[in-house]
């Protein structure tokens, strides 16, 4: 993909970025996983907050695409965890490639929580890379249940050309700082749009590893 306006930043780059909507969206996500599930988990700085919610799980497997995810769930004895390898993309620190689509194909799961660098009603959800699209749709046919985690300014932000349309029924997860008019779009066409609310935190920030 050719370089545009908004060159990609790395996840270490996006660790601090909305940093309390990240962890509020995050634990609005971890309410819709119930015990006994098996859940996927992409790559991305939300999708890692979600992963750290999801220590005090109890019974789940999660597969996961991400580093993040990895390093927050690898110590945790009751979510047993499945790595889908492939190629390593450092500056999203998650795999790629024919190796983890082929791991894809030999699993399927109840949930999965994808992460996006921008979602347009019209579009779907966006990225840097057609690999990283491509993967999004083929994550999003192995599951159930398809929720998309992102803050409210990733709403109707399109900063590449690279695109992954989901199954009709999708959910996205944002913030209460949502654009109303983009809100009301996204409804309109048939994306069930869950608002959480953000509550400043004067709690120190969970820094173990870039998320």
């Amino acid at each position: 993909m050719a370089l545009t306006a908004h060159p990609e930043a790395s996840l270490r780059q996006r660790t601090g970025e909305a940093f309390e909507e990240k962890r509020a969206i995050a634990r609005r996500a971890a309410l819709e996983v119930r015990a006994g599930e098996t859940v996927l988990l992409d790559a991305g700085s939300t999708v890692g907050a979600l992963a750290h919610e999801l220590r005090s799980a109890k019974e789940l497997t999660v597969a996961t695409t991400g580093l993040t995810a990895l390093q927050e769930l690898s110590d945790v004895e009751t979510v047993h965890v499945e790595c889908l390898g492939g190629t390593l993309r450092p500056l999203s620190q998650g795999f790629v490639g024919p190796l983890t689509e082929a791991a894809l194909e030999r699993m399927t799961f109840d949930r999965v929580f994808l992460g996006t660098d921008g979602v347009s009603p019209e579009h779907g959800i966006c990225e840097a890379d057609l690999r990283q699209t491509r993967l999004k749709e083929l994550m999003a046919r192995r599951a159930d249940h398809v929720y998309v985690l992102a803050h409210a300014a990733k709403l109707g932000r399109r900063p590449f050309h690279a695109w992954a349309k989901l199954p009709a029924g999708w959910t996205l997860v944002t913030d209460d700082g949502a654009d109303p008019s983009v809100v009301a779009e996204l409804r309109g066409r048939g994306v069930e749009v869950v608002l959480t609310e953000v509550v400043a935190s004067h709690e120190p920030e969970h820094r173990t590893s870039p998320s």
